[in-house]
């Protein structure tokens, strides 16, 4: 199990040798994990990741070798047996017929009625259709179906319903080092860049070079500056929620846009741009960036490219307060209509495939906020995308 662990994290480019590997065995024999998985996860990262940057692949190879362990002898006795299996045995899957005859309540009475439920309920309730609870049809807490819930205390989303999460979640930044699948990706992305000699001339001028040397009789070495690719780049991407399908696409992207533009930044957001950004998703409860600040700070010459899979709760875009994790004073499409203003050359890249856009309602929204100017995030989109930024 260890040994697979090791070679897993290999093949995930987890830069491990032999002797982290042996270390954290020795680790292991002096017992420092006590036997909890939780334990063995801070001592097994602490031995084998050198780099920040390499944490996010070794948490998904740590969760696809020990999916549902809660012991490191469970780990080595049953480590193939699927999580799902053993967990929320109160969870309740509802057939399409019974999720139908649930009713939405409505963003403004959803509100109002958690906050009496928040008043009266004393207690813990499962499986009810009222309480804030596990396990049931009510619109207020875990582990149950409503189609327009607030979710409070689960781990992670099941049906993507909630239009408010009330839990702190963590995301974590994408990995720019990632290589492209596809060279074609960055082919595309090429179509942008617009060079200009700038900066100090550090650069040997062959012909300049000859010609003067030609001209005077004797050696006259002539430098010039480098060409530079002159396109600014601002990068937005949606992090986290449904986003978590999509995360090898937008490292694919991240990582061919840092190294093709010089002018060049990140940021990130949660389905919906609002009044602020972040650079550091373990840093974003913290560490922001006022939109404002950005739409001050960089000038309309910068191109701006969104990725994102739109899809969200209608109330993100349209509602002040829609956000599902904060009360945003104003609504999304504010903000979007603030940011295309500033970069009029703006685009949105989406990793779901256009066939399957009419099914979600926000991202009809997105795209015309965009001036349709939505391209899905395949070759064919980009190189469309990289076209519409240089008109």
């Amino acid at each position: 199990m260890f040994l697979r662990f090791f070679t897993e994290l290999r093949a995930a480019k987890v830069p491990v040798t032999l002797r982290e590997y042996l270390t954290l065995m020795q680790g292991l024999d002096r017992d420092l994990a006590e036997k909890r998985i939780e334990d063995f996860y801070f001592l097994a990262r602490a031995c084998l990741v050198k780099d920040e940057r390499h944490l996010d692949r070794f948490d998904r190879v740590f969760g696809q070798v020990f999916k549902g362990a809660e012991s490191l002898s469970q780990a080595l006795e049953s480590a193939d047996i699927p999580e799902e299996w053993l967990r929320k045995l109160a969870e309740k899957f509802l057939t399409e017929e019974e999720k139908k005859q649930i009713e939405a309540m409505g963003w403004d009475k959803l509100l109002e009625t958690l906050k009496e439920r928040l008043k009266e309920q004393k207690g813990r309730h499962q499986g009810g259709s009222k309480w804030i609870g596990t396990g049931g049809t009510s619109p207020y807490g875990a582990y149950g179906y409503n189609p327009e819930g607030i979710r409070i205390g689960q781990d992670g989303n099941r049906n993507f319903r909630a239009v408010k999460v009330w839990d702190k979640r963590e995301f974590k930044d994408l990995d720019d080092t990632v290589e492209l699948g596809v060279r074609n990706m960055r082919v595309a992305l090429r179509r942008l860049r617009r060079f200009a000699r700038t900066g100090a001339a550090e650069e040997l001028d062959l012909d300049g070079t000859i010609r003067e040397t030609a001209s005077k009789g004797w050696l006259d070495v002539k430098l010039r500056p480098e060409r530079r690719n002159a396109v600014k780049v601002l990068l937005f991407l949606d992090v986290g929620g449904s986003m978590d399908w999509h995360i090898e696409k937008a490292e694919e992207l991240f990582s061919a846009a840092r190294s093709e533009f010089k002018h060049f930044e990140h940021f990130y957001f949660h389905n919906c741009p609002y009044e602020r950004v972040w650079k550091e998703n373990r840093r974003r409860h913290t560490e922001t960036i006022p939109t404002w600040e950005l739409l001050r700070t960089y000038p309309a010459d910068y191109r701006a490219v969104f990725v994102g899979d739109a899809s969200m709760s209608p109330y993100e875009i349209v509602m002040p307060g829609g956000s599902v994790e904060h009360w945003n004073e104003e609504a999304g499409q504010v903000w979007i209509e603030r940011l295309t203003a500033q970069f009029p050359k703006s685009v949105w890249l989406n990793p779901v495939p256009r066939s399957q856009w009419g099914y979600t309602q926000s991202i009809g929204a997105i795209g015309r906020l965009f001036g349709g100017r939505m391209f899905p995030l395949t070759i064919e989109g980009l190189d469309g995308a990289m076209r519409a930024l240089v008109r």
